[in-house]
């Protein structure tokens, strides 16, 4: 039995493709966690497996909850290929404002790293939350990314009033693309769960952030052609990547995270 039977089908569909991206919490919905127990599942799970059977000689990167060792629960994206686990993502900003709870449910991912995707791709995969924190979205550029895949779960009402996620998410994306010279796609939930109404508006953008595809409110499956001659073109326009100082970033890193926090009185007295 293979759990989502609408993943399977947009697998099958999908056959012949490089790579097919699901949302986060695919598997499970948004909501998940509410019945931790009973759908979290290990990342080498028959039902993934036999969904990655399904797209053959697709890359698939699905997301679910993870139950870890000793009992540890992940949001977490697992990357398949030909019915085997080839790489995971375990979320590292778990959202804790607006409608968000996450760090209730989950525990938290410690690590970023890349995939090799093929001889030019190198897929940096961040959940959601993890986009929008700069820092690990530039480590995964740093670390040898080449394409950036975000699957997401952004409802209309998260924020509240006064944040527009769609047009946050579309600026966010087109940003990071034409920063660091890299396609980028990001695959959003559509309908509604509980008190949420997710908005869809998974896109596919270029090396320069220009959309190649963007989906609407319903389900959809988009695609695209992906250029790496382009990326090594707008690499060379702006070097981004090329003109890192990683030495003085990890030593003002170090700087920053020993004093910040630490009351003014007592740096003045050490």
């Amino acid at each position: 039995m293979i759990l989502n039977v609408a993943a399977a089908q947009f697998a099958q569909r999908a056959s012949g493709a490089d790579l097919l991206v699901f949302p986060e919490l695919s598997m499970v919905g948004h909501y998940g966690a509410e019945q931790m127990l009973d759908v979290a599942m290990k990342a080498d799970d028959r039902r993934l497996l036999e969904l990655s059977r399904a797209a053959e000689d697709t890359i698939l990167v699905v997301g679910f909850v993870e139950e870890g060792p000793a009992a540890q629960f992940y949001n977490s994206a697992g990357v398949y290929k030909r019915g085997d686990l080839v790489y995971l993502h375990r979320k590292i900003n778990l959202s804790s404002y607006g409608l968000l709870i996450e760090t209730k449910s989950y525990a938290q991912g410690r690590y970023v790293d890349t995939f090799a995707a093929g001889d030019d791709w190198r897929l940096g995969l961040m959940l959601t939350a993890d986009v929008w924190n700069p820092s690990l979205v530039s480590l995964a550029f740093l670390k040898g990314a080449s394409l950036l895949v975000a699957p997401v779960s952004s409802g209309v009402e998260t924020m509240g009033e006064g944040f527009d996620n769609p047009k946050g998410w579309e600026a966010t994306m087109h940003f990071y693309s034409m920063m660091y010279g890299a396609p980028s796609i990001m695959v959003n939930r559509v309908g509604t769960e509980e008190d949420l109404t997710f908005w869809g508006g998974s896109r596919i953008l270029d090396a320069y952030g220009q959309p190649l595809a963007v989906a609407g409110d319903g389900p959809e499956l988009i695609t695209a052609q992906l250029d790496y001659q382009q990326v090594r073109h707008a690499r060379a326009q702006l070097p981004t990547v090329g003109d890192s100082n990683l030495g003085l970033v990890a030593r003002e890193i170090g700087r920053a995270a020993a004093g910040i926090g630490v009351p003014e009185a007592l740096r003045r007295g050490g």
